[in-house]
């Protein structure tokens, strides 16, 4: 059977959910025996979202071969539990990079290099790259953005021309747009969603499927006045109304069943009723709890829930393992000062340094990791966040008061944390840090081994700087464990303080946070809420 494509696009707004609507749908599509994958494309000119501050489009999210990518692609690995890869995202920058490259090599044999067919020809080609793998019965992709956007013309163009190039049953679209509620008149308005779906039929395009976010359920009357204004069958509306998680979803469009229409529209034949038992298991977990705990999430990019996606969700994940409700409260780093640490980290049962760049908050990070440290309260810093663990512990148990990274401080008289080698010849910074899996070997005994009893593991990892060697040993005469390095050039992944010193205090230089998934949540985070619960519990 050829491998089938479903192509998600939104109208009306932006952030509506269609990563989560897609990653949802994949889910029903998987749980029934089909292989299936989800492609993200962006409609911006950045080759890809490597350089882009988390303010503009969230947190970059890391792939196992390296690749930066938008932060849906982190939705589809948590619902999926498959690793996604460079394929698996796609924007407009790479694509016009890809043609013009080819142009200079003289590819196209003198031609006149147009957006059709050259730029839409790239991203069909793109689109169907993974399908003629053979690895996936179906491929969802989903299409930044909004209809009517200029940026995102040539990508619809392109769906379009493959609507009607592929073979009936072969390709479906869906539609995902919005149906406000007027809380002031109570009710519900159609007119966006009608509207949304004339510009994508002006585009040459005829949605199958129409999904509708909404606040409250729609009535069957209205989702027959959509069909009926958008020219789509009876049942083929369905609502995506607000739920209490994400992972919710995947279990409301079940039940509206909206898997057994996409399967009937593409053809396929005696697929068996869905396996959601161990979906609705952590469901289950996740919206019963037996405790709770307060963790702080010390970040400079705290105003922007999506700058730490990752991190949020891997919390929900280890919460539901540990039948614990995980409250995160957000502390800004940079407004953290001597004079105000206490109250800001009060009555929390951990406390996490997030990654991030730059120099600025930093010192409001290190002073985070020391009250964790001198409180013994349970810590867990992630990237940026283990340099500031190492930094810490320099400047006050060390003494070396003009610790710090060459990133911040390129003059300072103690680097202990420093431009990786490889790093300062580089003049690029796309795609240029250490990205993707390393392997790391753990330090029999450490706490790092108990807890993922593995001797080897690997994880992804998004950095220039790493702990300077030179200070290796002084730091662990001074007591400080380095726990985890990598096994091919001795870097330094993993620090921790002795258990009989402190009850839970690691630093990692990856990012296992990319790592979590709903049936496999991570490792650290899992421990970690493990410790804040008996923090908590000895208060």
């Amino acid at each position: 059977m050829n491998t089938k494509y479903i192509f998600i696009t939104g109208g009306v707004v932006s952030s509506l959910g269609k990563g989560i609507v897609a990653a949802s749908l994949a889910k029903l599509l998987q749980s029934r025996g089909l292989r299936v994958t989800i492609q993200k494309f962006d409609p911006y000119i950045n080759v890809d979202p490597g350089t882009l501050n988390p303010y503009e489009h969230g947190e970059c999210y890391v792939t196992d071969d390296g690749a930066e990518t938008d932060l849906d692609l982190g939705h589809y690995e948590r619902f999926l539990n498959v690793p996604t890869s460079q394929a698996n995202n796609v924007t407009t920058g790479r694509i016009y990079k890809t043609v013009i490259d080819n142009e200079r090599e003289g590819l196209y044999l003198g031609k006149t290099v147009q957006i059709i067919p050259h730029i839409t020809d790239e991203i069909k080609r793109r689109m169907t790259l993974l399908g003629k793998s053979g690895k996936y019965d179906i491929v969802i992709t989903e299409i930044g953005g909004t209809v009517g956007d200029m940026e995102s013309t040539p990508f619809l163009e392109a769906v379009r021309q493959l609507q009607w190039e592929m073979p009936d049953g072969d390709c479906m679209v869906l539609h995902l747009t919005l149906v406000p509620f007027l809380h002031a008149a109570q009710e519900l308005k159609t007119k966006p969603t009608q509207h949304s779906v004339k510009m994508l039929q002006q585009e040459g395009i005829k949605p199958d499927i129409i999904v509708c976010r909404t606040e409250v359920s729609l009535p069957e009357s209205m989702k027959k006045k959509i069909a009926l204004f958008c020219n789509v069958k009876a049942d083929s509306v369905f609502e995506n109304q607000d739920a209490r998680s994400i992972y919710e979803v995947p279990l409301l469009l079940h039940q509206q069943h909206l898997d057994d229409v996409v399967l009937k529209k593409l053809k396929f034949r005696n697929v068996p009723q869905p396996d959601l038992k161990e979906w609705e298991k952590f469901l289950n977990k996740l919206y019963n709890p037996k405790t709770e705990c307060n963790i702080a999430l010390v970040g400079k990019y705290v105003e922007l829930q999506d700058a730490y996606k990752s991190i949020q969700e891997a919390f929900v994940h280890a919460g539901a393992v540990n039948s614990c409700k995980v409250h995160v409260r957000s502390v800004h780093s940079e407004f953290l000062d001597a004079t105000n640490i206490k109250e800001n980290l009060s009555g929390v049962d951990g406390i996490l340094v997030a990654p991030g760049f730059g120099g600025r908050g930093i010192e409001g990070k290190i002073l985070a990791v020391k009250y964790a440290r001198e409180n013994k309260i349970p810590f867990f810093g992630i990237c940026l966040g283990m340099q500031m663990a190492v930094m810490e512990y320099a400047r006050n148990v060390l003494k070396l008061k003009d610790a710090s990274s060459t990133e911040v401080r390129p003059q300072t008289k103690d680097p202990v944390i420093d431009l990786m080698e490889e790093q300062k010849t580089l003049t690029t910074k796309g795609g240029t840090m250490r990205l993707g899996a390393y392997d790391c070997k753990l330090k029999d005994g450490s706490l790092a081994a108990k807890i993922y009893g593995e001797k080897m593991i690997s994880e992804r990892h998004r950095h220039r700087y790493e702990f300077n060697e030179r200070y290796a040993e002084a730091m662990e005469k001074a007591g400080l464990v380095l726990s985890g390095r990598n096994p091919d050039t001795g870097l330094v992944e993993i620090v921790e303080l002795p258990q009989k010193v402190h009850p839970f205090f690691i630093g990692v230089q990856f990012h296992p946070e990319l790592g979590s998934t709903v049936m496999k949540p991570q490792p650290i985070f899992v421990n970690f809420i493990k410790a804040a619960i008996k923090y908590h519990a000895g208060k």
